[in-house]
């Protein structure tokens, strides 16, 4: 599916984890870091533990790929320990 039947989709039903993963993929995909990101975190803030982690694993993975001195990763690594530990 291409971004915009996936934001349809996600505009349809904003509670389906799956379908905001799939978006978040797509983001990543197409370069949208920050925005896929985003995504990512709105899932682990609906519910941490979904499809066993995949959100905060994927997550892990672009913070890899990113670096850890890139502004994004860092910003990300503050986001994610506050919604874990809060």
């Amino acid at each position: 599916k291409n971004l915009d039947e996936l934001k349809a989709g996600l505009a349809l039903n904003p509670m389906d984890c799956k379908v905001r993963f799939d978006y978040a993929c797509a983001l990543l995909g197409a370069g949208q870091n920050e925005e896929g990101l985003d995504a990512l975190f709105d899932i682990i803030e609906k519910d941490q533990n979904w499809n066993e982690n995949a959100a905060r694993k994927q997550i892990l993975k672009v913070f890899e790929a990113l670096g850890s001195t890139d502004p994004l990763t860092q910003a990300g690594r503050r986001r994610l320990s506050s919604i874990l530990f809060s």
